[in-house]
């Protein structure tokens, strides 16, 4: 029972580190902590790693990445004495999701529909040409996701790096999750009628 508890909570915060590394980053340089809060990050990532053995195919593999990227972006931080590299997670985060959802587009079920197989194993042909499409646009947001995160990093501009990574990043995604939420209720209510 204490090591389920105790698996839970590593788990809760290895998640919760993915989220906020932005803050963790800026609050490191910000107080002058990176020192120890770099072993402290990348012991997270090591646990996330970890949990990655549990997870869906397609999401394993992302786990897997984004938790190495994280760890050789604090080894290397660390050895070298910089945060600059730091900056470079959520590029290499946005990078790792393109390729996976990009990849799943040139296999026979791209990865929105093997989602949505999940929930409904026999979905018609219009909802698998609308999962399709769907990846397609993930594919995008990835892309220019992954570039302004890119542009953040090499301007350098903490302030800048952390708002884009930190807030509006997210917000851009729940908008294109809510906003394809609402599209796809729209096309099950016109496919069923």
């Amino acid at each position: 029972m204490r090591g389920s508890r105790l698996h839970t909570g590593l788990k809760i915060a290895a998640a919760l580190l993915m989220l906020s590394w932005p803050f963790v980053v800026w609050f490191g340089l910000a107080h002058n902590s990176l020192h120890w809060l770099l072993p402290l990050m990348a012991l997270m990532l090591l646990a996330r790693l970890q949990q990655s053995r549990q997870a869906l195919a397609p999401m394993r593999f992302v786990m897997r990445g984004v938790a190495v990227v994280g760890i050789a972006l604090c080894a290397a931080s660390w050895l070298l004495n910089t945060h600059r590299l730091l900056l470079f997670y959520p590029v290499a985060v946005n990078g790792i999701m393109l390729a996976v959802f990009g990849g799943s587009l040139y296999t026979a079920m791209p990865l929105v529909e093997r989602l949505a197989r999940l929930r409904d194993p026999a979905l018609p042909q219009a909802a698998v040409r609308y999962t399709r499409r769907v990846t397609q646009v993930w594919c995008g947001f990835f892309v220019l996701n992954g570039a302004a995160a890119l542009f953040t990093a090499v301007q350098g501009d903490m302030r800048l790096w952390s708002a884009w990574n930190g807030m509006i990043a997210y917000l851009l995604m729940g908008l294109l999750m809510a906003g394809e939420w609402l599209v796809r209720q729209r096309v099950i209510k016109r496919e069923t009628t």
